[in-house]
């Protein structure tokens, strides 16, 4: 299920969460990021290991900038709460997948 991060509920879904969890930090007007959408849908449809989320950076601009999101969209992994890898900009389903 794919959940809607903000600024209120991003430290216990992400941040305390014990496991794998991938962010999207988008916005509704970028191309890339409504082409990378469907994608990340599908991996949390598909993936019940991972937890998925988005932030609307335009709407949580406080999180992009702690996490220095600098172009969207930018995908982060965590593991239990630490960052481990990103991907800037639109990658294919495969490509993201094999972050993990």
């Amino acid at each position: 299920m794919l959940k809607k991060l903000n600024v209120e509920n991003f430290e216990t879904e992400i941040l305390k969460f014990n496991g794998t969890a991938l962010v999207d930090f988008y916005a509704d007007w970028c191309g890339p990021c409504k082409m990378v959408a469907p994608i990340v849908e599908e991996i949390s449809n598909e993936r019940h290991d991972i937890t998925v989320g988005k932030i609307n950076v335009d709407e949580s601009a406080e999180l992009a900038m702690k996490y220095n999101v600098m172009s969207i969209p930018t995908l982060i992994v965590f593991e239990n709460g630490i960052e481990k890898t990103r991907i800037v900009g639109f990658r294919p389903k495969e490509d993201i997948l094999s972050v993990f």
